[in-house]
């Protein structure tokens, strides 16, 4: 008779999420996830496949979770240029509340660029959710008369998700609270 699992799968998850931000997917050893995520090597095999499947469920977790938080961000007020400011500000509030800011997505790309197809493919869909998103908030924010109708939409979309990638890595590189909100101020400046 098999051994009752003795962890919870998604605190083992988000211990691994944190591990592989850390360190990236080389960078991590097996070791290293078995001890964060409390769990033995086999629990690792019959729950998560191997490291490499179990970074990939990570990478698509951890991106779910980011898209959910920031399209909330985005809608959270009728005023779509007041969304686009929480979408910032979430980022800025987000880097801040962690000692050691760290963004799986960001270590995915700086790591795998779009060399991995596996990878590139999560990646592609989670920019394709956040950029529309972006990109109607922008649309929503011309017709209110909150930005200049002759902003081009995906431009705008894509200079905002530049910006919090920015903001990510900025905080990363120990930046302080005050210059990741000026980051964000001057990024709504430049889009009225």
């Amino acid at each position: 008779m098999a051994r009752p699992k003795e962890f919870e799968r998604e605190d083992a998850l988000k211990q691994a999420v944190g591990i592989f931000s850390d360190h990236g997917y080389e960078g991590t050893s097996t070791e290293a996830l078995l001890s964060a995520m409390g769990i033995s090597r086999q629990s690792l095999y019959d729950t998560f496949g191997d490291k490499w499947r179990l970074y990939l469920e990570c990478l698509q977790h951890y991106t779910a979770e980011s898209i959910g938080e920031q399209i909330r961000a985005l809608n959270s007020t009728s005023s779509p240029l007041k969304g686009l400011e929480a979408h910032l500000n979430q980022a800025v509030a987000a880097a801040v509340a962690d000692p050691t800011p760290k963004c799986l997505g960001i270590s995915a790309i700086c790591e795998f660029g779009r060399s991995n197809p596996e990878v590139a493919a999560i990646g592609a869909m989670a920019s394709r959710a956040i950029t529309s998103a972006l990109e109607r908030r922008v649309a929503e924010a011309q017709a209110a008369r909150e930005m200049p109708a002759d902003l081009k939409c995906p431009e705008a979309a894509n200079f905002i998700m530049a910006t919090l990638t920015g903001i990510k890595v900025a905080a990363r590189a120990g930046a302080s609270v005050d210059n990741l909100r000026g980051i964000a101020r001057m990024a709504l400046r430049s889009l009225r």
